[in-house]
């Protein structure tokens, strides 16, 4: 068996994933009644799967869907419209769930990599009300973060300069280290780990090298994840 991060619960499937995220969003949003709830999304095939899911019959009548607010953890910088995108997968796998306009934030690809940088750092600042993130008012709820076969988490890829960020809220990636090659944006280690909760969502048995490097002590970008974390890992993953 993998030596497992540090606070990991191992779940039977991906599906099984997908709904142990939602109960944790769900029972989130009821221990804060009376303000804006802010989630930071991951790109994914289990993150979509978890999406998908608080839009259905399980979920959808559970959720303070005019509170919500969504943001996301990274981004191609591509048109929202491409298949590529991040905000277009959001948008099919929520379908008709009830989000009010404005409350869905995605990362702008409209301009430069430096310019659509800088406004989605603004926007972020706009909504957190302030320049500079406070330890005793996190800037998320909830921050949903992947495992990539490589080690990257969001867009923080190993060797590029967005996983030595310190200052900034939000970081290009001119180069991706994995397909699609194509720009991004990502939000930095800092922003990440401002948060009440980060659950990181690892299925599948193509996880088992990235885990077991992270055993290992390797300098993975996803080794350098902090805050309240909470492992959440399939069987297949895990190797149980």
């Amino acid at each position: 068996m993998i030596p497992l991060p540090t606070n990991s619960e191992i779940l039977a499937d991906s599906d099984a994933v997908a709904r142990a995220a939602a109960e944790r969003l769900t029972a989130l949003c009821a221990a804060a009644p009376d303000r804006p709830i802010a989630v930071c999304l991951s790109g994914g095939s289990t993150p979509k799967r978890l999406y998908a899911l608080l839009a259905g019959p399980d979920y959808r009548g559970a959720l303070p869907w005019a509170r919500l607010h969504w943001f996301f953890g990274d981004e191609r910088h591509v048109p929202w419209d491409d298949a590529a995108s991040n905000v277009r997968m959001v948008r099919d796998a929520f379908a008709d769930a009830p989000i009010p306009p404005g409350n869905l934030h995605g990362i702008p690809a409209n301009g430069s990599l430096a310019e659509d940088t800088a406004a989605y750092e603004a926007a972020l600042k706009a909504f957190y009300g302030a320049a500079a993130l406070d330890r005793n008012r996190p800037l998320f709820d909830l921050v949903l973060l992947g495992l990539g076969e490589d080690g990257h988490t969001a867009s923080l890829f190993p060797g590029r300069a967005a996983v030595d960020e310190s200052r900034a809220w939000v970081a290009p990636v001119p180069e991706a280290g994995l397909a699609p090659f194509v720009p991004r944006i990502t939000l930095t280690f800092p922003a990440l780990a401002s948060a009440y909760s980060v659950l990181v969502l690892v299925t599948g048995e193509a996880k088992r090298t990235p885990l077991q490097r992270l055993a290992e002590g390797e300098d993975l970008p996803a080794a350098r994840i902090t805050g309240p974390v909470t492992w959440l890992l399939d069987r297949a993953a895990s190797d149980t």
